[in-house]
């Protein structure tokens, strides 16, 4: 069998698709925490009375949006602005697009759009969380 140019270039590509594959799996942490979880709408009451929709960092909140408030501390452990959290129990990742009050601590807050009774049966819980923290 005669080893092409061709046969070079696609085994070149296929070690540097493997490579790239194991420096991404390796490229980060794995964090998991449990947190007191509440639950928060865009309602005025809740939020900014004049913008209920603006979150901490400037995003635009909108109902169906998975996103999540954090406490500073956690900000701190990788948690920052648009990192991608798993809540055990819910499908999906959650986007980091908010962050509570300074006086909470160790808590996330999960967006329910302007569905108050599913907040309010939500109420107080304790999760799991994991977020991916780069190596480097």
């Amino acid at each position: 069998m005669r080893f092409s140019i061709h046969h070079l270039k696609v085994s070149i590509i296929g070690l540097l698709i493997i490579l790239l594959v194991y420096v991404e799996s390796n490229s980060y942490v794995v964090h998991t925490m449990e947190v007191m979880a509440t639950a928060y709408n865009s309602l005025p009451s809740q939020t900014d009375w004049n913008h209920p929709t603006l979150a901490a960092w400037g995003d635009t909140l909108e109902p169906g949006i998975k996103c999540i408030a954090v406490s500073r501390d956690l900000i701190q452990m990788g948690l920052s602005h648009k990192a991608e959290v798993t809540i055990e129990g819910f499908p999906g990742s959650f986007l980091v697009l908010d962050k509570m009050n300074k006086r909470h601590k160790k808590s996330i807050d999960i967006y329910m759009g302007v569905d108050r009774t599913a907040a309010n049966q939500w109420g107080k819980q304790k999760v799991i969380i994991s977020w991916k923290v780069s190596k480097y």
